[in-house]
């Protein structure tokens, strides 16, 4: 690959349904998780149909900062590079900061990936000179930071200071745990998301693994530093015999002395094998072949994919009982989980791993990851934070209360449908000043996208995806969810629009709703809410009776019975005459409650009749053959297409 030079950096030329994106972080040569994440994150924006360039560094971190060479050693990527990459930034160079951001005033949206305190001079530099800051008059790029660390594991004087100063400057943050999120708002974050790092596994697909006798192995994998918990587990393998582990990473000093220390106990002697070094990524699938157990014995954490890279090798995990690990373990059943820092309960947990009916009971309950659904949650997230500029500070004097129509949580109500108005008109003024809108007429939308239908087939949903690309919509890479918000955004156009965009939608899709993107695309200016799983009230949704144009709860898997209940009632009251309420049902098994058949979704229809509702469409013959179709199909082989999209019009 060839890099591109600074002047390369020319303003792109996307649809207008694209963002023009500029990343800025590691990426190869430098290694890690954060670089490998930073590349794919360029890759996936890209595939959705951005224009994005990738902004690197030739030189990052001075040396005193970084205990070994952070680049990959004999140039083998750890992922695939991505093609549109300027490598102009050094720590060394200020200037190199300020023309690299010159070059990136005309892009709608800067994401700075953050990892260090002490780089923060060089990431407000270079958004300063693009002008991406906000008090800048006029359009600007957006400034999002993706923070993969608020503060660093081992922190050091002043880097709280630098923390504030950054999270004063930009306009949005992007962090990966609950925990954090609450770090950077003490810290003066104004306006903080949270998404699940998405997977972006190096190593390639699984090996094939030889059944072995003998004891149980154990692998530790990455840096090994303080936090990792690697002399923890040590410890409690003193009094455990059968249990050998194999240290791959770079060991950092400070650890150093201390492992060389436990490793020479008479105890664990000719059971621990030290591969201190960098492991490339071809290795890694041949290494994780060779073991039985992956080994996570964590102090702390912030984000981590270590455990779905175990399970995507069909390794069970040990891992300490800590975010994010505990939500992706299942306790017993693909792995097991124990406190941090208790030797104890990790020595329990290590004699468990020595019986082989164990260990075979665990690798049993490893499910292959899925890797494309978060990357859709976190790829709509970003879109939400690049595409729309704050819309400002309330008057109240609590500078980090936003106003307007931001993606609203389920603890902040909305306030009534005079606020609703407002968030409308100040979205759309956004939206007009910064980029073109998609001009979509419902002329535009082919017969076969219905309002009310059902998804019986996989190709179904691929044809709405390519159909969505063809009339230039913002691209999802959820096939299911895409097709539930055509049939939605089509019951739009033809029931509520006035040809000014002016209905009032409250999107109770959640925070990464396709349908609010393509919506704020063709000129709308939904407001997100995210009521999934809270059991909300019917008086939750705060707003005037008769005061909303369009209720919609999509969800690519299904709202259950219940939900369902409380979004008709909700409806009943606070949509206008002939407004819509549009929600889907899962049809067959699709998950563990809440799946329904024909004769439930006649119930809905009879509830909702009750209720002041009429179906826009009908159930009748072909289609409910077709719902007959969805059911046996998710009952035969689990697939998440057997999905019912019902379109309600208030009479």
């Amino acid at each position: 690959m060839t890099d591109l030079r600074l002047d390369d950096l020319a303003p792109p030329t996307a649809g207008a349904a694209a963002l023009r994106i500029a990343v800025v972080g590691p990426t190869h040569p430098h290694k890690g998780g954060v670089a490998a994440h930073t590349t794919m994150l360029a890759h996936h924006l890209s595939d959705a149909g951005h224009d994005v360039t990738l902004v690197s560094w030739a030189h990052l971190y001075p040396s005193k900062l970084h205990h070994a060479d952070a680049t990959v050693p004999q140039g083998a990527p750890e992922v695939p590079p991505f093609p549109r990459t300027v490598r102009t930034l050094s720590w060394a160079r200020p200037d190199t900061w300020v023309r690299a951001g010159r070059r990136l005033r005309d892009v709608d949206a800067v994401l700075v990936v953050h990892v260090m305190p002490p780089v923060v001079p060089a990431h407000l530099a270079l958004l300063r000179a693009a002008g991406a800051l906000p008090g800048l008059p006029g359009p600007r790029p957006q400034s999002v930071v993706v923070c993969h660390n608020v503060l660093p594991h081992e922190s050091r004087p002043g880097d709280t200071a630098l923390m504030r100063m950054l999270f004063a400057k930009v306009d949005a943050t992007l962090v990966h745990s609950a925990e954090q999120a609450t770090l950077a708002h003490d810290l003066g974050a104004r306006r903080v998301s949270v998404a699940d790092l998405p997977p972006h596994l190096p190593g390639g697909d699984p090996v094939s693994r030889d059944p072995r006798t003998g004891p149980t192995r154990l692998l530790a994998l990455g840096l090994v530093r303080e936090y990792k918990g690697i002399d923890v587990l040590l410890r409690a393998m003193l009094d455990v015999p059968d249990i050998n582990l194999t240290i791959a990473g770079e060991i950092w000093p400070s650890q150093r002395e201390v492992i060389g220390r436990l490793v020479t106990d008479p105890r664990l002697a000719g059971r621990i094998e030290i591969r201190d070094g960098y492991v490339p990524a071809d290795e890694l699938a041949a290494l994780l072949a060779d073991h039985d157990v992956l080994a996570l014995p964590y102090r702390s954490a912030t984000a981590s994919q270590n455990v779905i890279l175990g399970h995507a090798h069909g390794l069970p995990v040990l891992a300490s009982d800590i975010a994010p690990f505990s939500a992706q373990i299942e306790d017993g059943v693909n792995g097991l989980l124990v406190p941090p820092e208790d030797e104890r309960a990790l020595a329990g947990a290590l004699r468990r791993l020595r019986d082989p009916q164990v260990r075979a009971r665990l690798a049993e309950g490893v499910q292959t990851p899925d890797l494309s659904g978060p990357w859709a949650h976190y790829l709509g997230t970003i879109e939400a934070l690049a595409a729309e500029e704050p819309v400002g500070l309330e008057e109240s004097g609590d500078e980090t209360t936003p106003s307007g129509s931001e993606a609203a949580p389920a603890s902040l109500p909305l306030r009534g449908a005079r606020l609703l108005s407002t968030a409308r008109s100040r979205v759309q003024a956004r939206l007009r000043a910064r980029r073109p809108l998609v001009e979509l007429h419902r002329s535009d939308l082919p017969d076969w996208v219905l309002p009310t239908d059902v998804l019986s087939d996989p190709l179904e949903a691929e044809e709405a995806r390519r159909l969505a690309r063809h009339l230039g919509l913002p691209l999802s890479l959820d096939k299911v969810s895409t097709w539930a918000a055509l049939g939605a955004l089509a019951a739009i156009l033809r029931i509520r629009d006035d040809g000014r965009r002016s209905a009032i939608i409250v999107d109770e899709t959640g925070t990464r709703s396709i349908l609010s993107r393509w919506a704020r695309a063709v000129g709308f200016a939904p407001v997100e809410i995210d009521f999934t799983g809270s059991q909300p009230s019917v008086t939750a949704l705060d707003v005037d009776t008769g005061s909303l144009d369009v209720i919609a709860r999509i969800h690519p898997r299904g709202c259950d019975a219940e939900d369902v209940d409380h979004v008709l009632e909700q409806a009943s009251w606070a949509l206008r005459s002939g407004g819509l309420l549009i929600v889907t049902v899962p049809i067959g098994p699709l998950s563990a409650q809440g799946a329904v058949g024909p004769a439930d979704v006649r119930g809905i229809l009879a509830r909702a009749h009750d209720l002041g509702f009429v179906l826009v469409g009908d159930l009748d013959g072909d289609v409910n053959a077709r719902m007959r179709e969805a059911g046996a199909r998710a009952r035969a082989d689990s697939a998440a297409y057997g999905l019912v999209l019902l379109t309600l019009r208030r009479r």
